[in-house]
């Protein structure tokens, strides 16, 4: 009886099967489709970065909630961490739908060169990008015509930011709104804050060391020489007097710093030095305001000309030293439509209006609403507008990758020196031997 059973058992089951062949293959529900999602490589991780990225974010979800953003930030001020992570990722063919990427050569002379991100033609005309960036901006940004980013933002690289209290407690009574014209002016006061028990100028990770070695030559050598460096071929003699003593001024500024610097994790820390009394003066970009400024926990919610101020570096009134933060399309790009709306948001007047009073930055775009930014924001977008703008170095303005890479090794074997006259000589002969190998001075 029970074999008869089972026999009948496995016919009926044969005959299922057999109808369920011979039938129409099951629909998958809407939830088992595979779900929209754009993954968007950038550095904005730590304090004072990461609430703009979050704000951005939070006009993307608005607007494409059927999209999922996957946020694939590397910590790493400058993207010193994340370049290296992201060059791994594109050699294995696998890239981000799209990354933070420096408007420049960074982005002209790698990315571009390389074929590893696609033209944006169309997306700045449905977006109307080409009508509301910065004419200045535009060719930093294309090649032959077509443009290959989104800039989000304009950042301030020579900014100084200071602690008041500390210098009225020095007794120092220079103002550094007017009155560091040179850097010997600096270092005078360095003498005064030195003298009080204080560090004079905090310095991070080994990465603001290049940051700060941009800012010294352009305040000692002037805007225009520091853009001769640049040029094709350069109009300034990297082997010549001027960088001769825009090194010596680096070596002294370099004297007056934190002896811990190099064990720091990012800029942040220095940046705190200041604002905790134990630094007076500190140079980095003005992504620190957000920093200072923003509530907790993210920012230290300091109050400005109390708790803080800033001035731009020594030498530099009337200069604008600047990088743009942008976004990338690959070329073999995964999700082409969900990488369209990010850049689309990335591009928006919304969207940079969330992000960029967060961030410490102006827009790139031209149209936003100042009443929306910060006064340090608004002092900003004046300068942008009236002074002499050059580009950074250590921000991908003006050196292809591998020129930069070169100047950063010798930068930072000098530091490892006794950083004495011998040791700048030998620090201007690599700079000058870096621009030969793989700059413009071929």
């Amino acid at each position: 009886m029970r074999s008869k059973f089972l026999t009948l058992i496995s016919a009926l089951l044969i005959v299922t099967f057999a109808l369920t062949a011979c039938g129409t293959a099951a629909t998958p529900t809407p939830t088992q489709a595979a779900k929209k999602q754009v993954e968007v490589f950038s550095w904005w991780v730590g304090p004072g970065e990461a609430d703009g990225l979050a704000a951005m974010v939070k006009v993307f979800n608005a607007k494409y909630p059927d999209i999922t953003f996957v946020n694939a930030a590397v910590a790493g001020g400058a993207g010193t961490n994340a370049k290296a992570v992201l060059a791994t990722r594109l050699a294995a063919n696998d890239p981000p739908d799209s990354w933070q990427a420096h408007a420049g050569q960074e982005t002209i002379a790698n990315y571009v060169a390389a074929g590893q991100v696609a033209p944006l033609d169309d997306l700045f005309k449905t977006t109307g990008l080409n009508d509301v960036l910065p004419k200045t901006l535009l060719p930093l940004i294309s090649k032959d015509g077509h443009p290959y980013s989104v800039p989000v933002n304009i950042h301030r690289s020579n900014v100084l930011w200071y602690n008041p209290k500390v210098l009225a407690a020095a007794g120092v009574t220079a103002n550094p709104k007017t009155d560091f014209k040179t850097w010997d002016d600096f270092f005078a006061v360095c003498d005064v804050i030195k003298a009080a028990g204080k560090t004079c100028l905090s310095l991070g990770a080994p990465w603001t060391a290049i940051h700060l070695f941009e800012n010294v030559m352009i305040g000692t050598i002037g805007a225009d020489k520091w853009s001769g460096l640049w040029t094709t071929p350069p109009t300034t003699d990297w082997a010549g007097a001027d960088v001769t003593k825009g090194l010596a001024n680096f070596a002294k500024a370099l004297s007056y710093t934190n002896a811990d610097a190099s064990t720091l994790s990012d800029w942040q820390p220095a940046s705190k030095m200041v604002s905790d009394g134990d630094a007076a003066f500190n140079i980095m970009g003005d992504w620190a305001y957000g920093y200072f400024a923003n509530p907790a926990p993210n920012g230290l919610a300091l109050k400005p000309h109390t708790d803080f101020d800033w001035a731009v570096s020594p030498g530099t009134y009337g200069v604008f030293n600047f990088l743009s933060d942008s976004f990338v399309m690959p070329s073999k790009a995964k999700h082409p439509e969900e990488t369209t709306a990010w850049l689309t948001v990335a591009a928006s007047k919304e969207g940079q209006e969330a992000f960029n009073p967060l961030k410490g930055s102006i827009c790139a775009r031209t149209d936003c609403d100042q009443k929306l930014f910060s006064e340090y924001s608004q002092d900003a977008a004046k300068d942008w507008s009236s002074n002499v703008v050059v580009g950074s170095l250590q921000h991908g303005v003006v050196a292809a990758p591998a020129w930069a890479t070169k100047i950063t090794t010798a930068i930072g074997l000098f530091q490892a020196s006794a950083m004495d006259t011998a040791a700048q000589g030998v620090l201007q002969t690599a700079l000058a031997d870096a621009c030969k190998s793989d700059g413009t001075c071929k």
